[in-house]
């Protein structure tokens, strides 16, 4: 198998018998169009609604491919993204699909829509959406019961209380499986300090083959390379993306 950065938090990968693209926003560099011309048969995946991860025009894809499913999260029908006609499988957390190449579980998230679980030819791939402990920064200045206000989100929001669902979802997640082949998780740098917290509270519950940072755009690259220092700790191998494209064999 090989796994392709595309742009933010999407990827595409490539089996012997399929291609599946996770959390399609932008591509800036023409990545994506030759993968559509494949002979293989193409799985479309949406986590939730939000613009950096899903972009309507997926559905333009059907077009240059004939074989194509969309499975998207419900969360993107919920708020009028799409129409309930233009997916072939809208799925909540708990939900599951599968065909004779792959198996699909949504999992939780602590923003909207859902994670994946994607079984495919001996290999469990995990994308994580939008799941992470978003708040790290937050936790050293919080009184326990009481919220903080934030100006950068303009809300009042409750660090300790978001920790503890982002634990809630690894505890789920880890009823189904406590390991991955691959794993794309999201470290983000403007998030402030503690943004690799997330990611290393998944590594100490997972054993991991191939560690994966995404959503990393506006921080730059090498910021997300932090969380190899932690990966190494644990002996599993982490991806520094340095370009958009970049390939690597799993």
């Amino acid at each position: 198998m090989t796994l392709t950065y595309i742009f933010h938090s999407c990827f595409v990968l490539e089996t012997e018998k399929s291609i599946l693209i996770f959390d399609y926003w932008l591509d800036l560099n023409g990545i994506v169009p030759p993968f559509l011309k494949k002979d293989k048969h193409l799985y479309v995946f949406s986590s939730h609604f939000h613009e950096d991860h899903f972009n309507s025009v997926i559905f333009e894809w059907r077009k240059r491919h004939e074989n194509i499913t969309y499975i998207l999260s419900k969360d993107i029908y919920k708020h009028r993204r799409a129409n309930k006609e233009d997916a072939d499988v809208w799925l909540a957390k708990g939900g599951t699909w599968s065909d004779d190449r792959i198996y699909v579980k949504a999992l939780g998230s602590t923003d909207s829509g859902v994670s994946w679980i994607v079984e495919t030819e001996g290999k469990r791939i995990f994308h994580a959406g939008d799941l992470n402990n978003w708040y790290a920064r937050f936790l050293p200045e919080v009184v326990a019961g009481e919220t903080i206000y934030s100006e950068e989100f303009d809300e009042e929001i409750d660090p300790i209380a978001h920790e503890k669902q982002y634990l809630g979802e690894l505890k789920d997640i880890r009823k189904i499986t406590d390991s991955f082949d691959v794993v794309m998780f999201p470290i983000d740098g403007r998030i402030g300090n503690g943004y690799t917290l997330g990611g290393r509270q998944f590594i100490e519950r997972f054993k991991v083959g191939m560690f994966v940072p995404m959503h990393f755009v506006a921080s730059g690259f090498e910021s997300s390379w932090r969380m190899k220092e932690f990966t190494d700790e644990k002996g599993f191998p982490f991806w520094e993306i340095k370009k958009e494209g970049e390939t690597i064999e799993i």
